[in-house]
């Protein structure tokens, strides 16, 4: 029960769209800190330490974070960028823990954009940040108002993925990430 299956929002409206890099867009707290602990070893058996001690930054959220996301979201060949509320703490505290590199963030506006739709704060900021380019959001808090308002003000491909919250990212979103961005760029 519960799960829809993704859809994929916008369509193709210039080749030369193709060229352009893919976007992956971060949120931090739900699909890499997810609201659950996580079981022990359940992703990758080996016992793996992050590169910062845990317990640092008086978040014990943290120890949530699982290396594995990093290796994962690397693999994916795509640019990636917060889509956070952490702001710059997301490099500072996030990015090492999971190996990644500095990434570019969105900066939010200072007023709360959401509208009596149901639109989500971030919506709009993060369909004027990829410019007419491709993106993947991956978000707890996507809803189908979300997905409908980027159809109709984004000219090309967007996958709007939302992450159970309670469990973080998995391999299946993994392989869904991965399928839509091997099926855009036209590879298998």
């Amino acid at each position: 029960m519960g799960h829809r299956p993704e859809r994929t929002v916008g369509t193709v409206k210039a080749m030369s769209s193709l060229a352009q890099p893919q976007f992956v867009f971060l949120d931090v707290d739900g699909p890499l800190i997810p609201f659950r602990a996580r079981p022990v070893n359940e992703r990758h058996g080996s016992g793996d330490a992050a590169t910062v001690p845990h317990g640092e930054h008086g978040n014990p959220l943290l120890d949530r974070l699982d290396p594995e996301d990093g290796r994962q979201l690397l693999a994916l060949n795509c640019l990636l960028v917060w889509a956070t509320s952490w702001m710059d703490e997301a490099n500072e505290v996030v990015a090492p823990r999971l190996g990644l590199p500095e990434l570019p963030l969105v900066q939010w506006p200072d007023a709360d954009h959401q509208t009596a739709s149901g639109l989500h704060w971030k919506t709009a900021s993060l369909v004027a940040w990829a410019a007419g380019r491709p993106f993947v959001w991956l978000d707890d808090e996507i809803t189908e108002a979300d997905r409908r308002w980027v159809a109709a003000h984004h000219p090309v491909p967007a996958l709007l993925h939302r992450v159970d919250p309670y469990v973080g990212l998995t391999p299946a979103d993994f392989t869904q990430v991965r399928r839509w961005l091997g099926g855009y760029a036209g590879t298998s």
